[in-house]
Formats: structure tokens, sequence, C-alpha cells
């Protein structure tokens, strides 16, 4: 028994090559919001590193860390 790969509708074909040009409205504002101020994607970045980048430690302040760790009993 062969497959008939031919039971979908062109019409469902066509559609979802036409959806591929959709932007949605969130997408659109963020679009207009960057083009109106390049800097913004910079100055996201500086906060993200200047927030959550940090250097490494080193070794020697990874043992103090954690020779000055106290442990804590549960209740």
């Amino acid at each position: 028994m062969a497959l008939d790969l031919n039971f979908m509708p062109r019409h469902i074909m066509l559609f979802s090559k036409q959806k591929t040009t959709y932007r949605s409205d969130i997408t659109l504002f963020l679009d207009g919001l960057k083009k109106a101020n390049p800097a913004l994607e910079q100055s996201q970045l500086a906060g993200r590193a200047l927030l959550w980048d940090k250097a490494p430690l080193s070794l020697d302040a990874q043992q103090r860390i954690l020779a000055s760790t106290i442990t804590r009993d549960s209740h």
C-alpha cells in the first residue's frame, strides 16, 4: 500500500509561508525602541556587567571563604 502525500491542501502550505513575514506588536515595539535609542542595548549590557559579571576569585580567596563559613543547624 503506497502512502499518499498529496492529502494536504495547498492553501495550508501557502498560509505557512505567509506567516513567516508576521511580526508581533511586541517585536515591532522593541525594534522601534532600539531605533529610537541606539545606545539602549549597550547600556543594558553595562548594567548587567555591573550587577552580575564578577571577576573570578583566586584559589586562596576561595579557601578563605570556605574556611570562614559557619555551618548552621537546621531548626
